[in-house]
């Protein structure tokens, strides 16, 4: 965790990519110095591979790592009421489905995240099931109509931005764009950017500079202007 000077700072909870089997919170930490200057707090959350525990038992590990987050608020010194969320790649997934989640099995409210910034993600896994990750994704028909939250529109009551860069793969693309147009058509609050000349890895790069369209976007969504 870094950690703003002020007491009850906002949070911004960051959830790293890597194809659901790697990566670590650790090569995540430079977006911190941008929320930092901004007053805001920051938390890359490290947690299991799909090999070892699936994606459910992924999802699960984040939701109670942000329960936890919120019901140690103040030892924290983060405010509650100000936690935000933001993911890449598989890590803006992982977030996706999280934004679907009834908090009160948890103990929390429900309106526990305020805002999230999803980042080159996949929202409907039926096109990934079918792809080369099935080989060490352990996918069912459960598993991937839980973990599609563009099937669960109705669940989700949280801005959400969504980015996705010019130069990247076209599922990509098109995963983020149909995720963008059923939000709008479910009347639900969307905010779509795209990073013309970014590819898969470059648009996140990015997201530690402030004047970058995906990070002052984010930023915005915090501070409220």
């Amino acid at each position: 965790m870094f950690r703003a000077k002020a007491d009850k700072a906002p949070l911004h909870v960051f959830i790293h990519g890597g194809a659901w089997r790697a990566g670590k919170a650790s090569s995540y930490h430079f977006p911190a110095e941008m929320f930092l200057d901004n007053g805001v707090s920051y938390i890359g959350l490290d947690f299991g591979n799909v090999q070892d525990i699936g994606l459910d038992g992924m999802v699960a590990q984040l939701r109670k790592a942000l329960a936890y987050i919120h019901k140690n608020a103040e030892k924290l010194g983060i405010d509650p009421k100000q936690i935000y969320i933001s993911g890449h790649s598989s890590g803006a997934h992982l977030g996706g489905v999280i934004l679907t989640t009834d908090w009160s099995k948890l103990g929390v409210p429900q309106d526990i995240i305020k805002g999230a910034t999803l980042i080159s993600g996949m929202y409907d896994l039926k096109p990934v099931r079918q792809s080369a990750r099935s080989s060490y994704v352990p996918f069912t028909d459960d598993i991937e109509n839980t973990m599609s939250t563009q099937r669960h529109l109705n669940q989700i009551n949280t801005p959400i931005i969504l980015a996705y860069g010019g130069l990247e793969t076209d599922e990509f693309k098109r995963q983020t764009k149909d995720f963008a147009d059923a939000m709008k058509k479910a009347n639900k609050p969307v905010e779509l950017i795209f990073s013309e000349f970014s590819n898969h890895f470059e648009i996140m790069d990015d997201f530690g500079n402030p004047y970058g369209p995906v990070s002052a976007a984010t930023l915005k969504q915090i501070k409220g202007k």
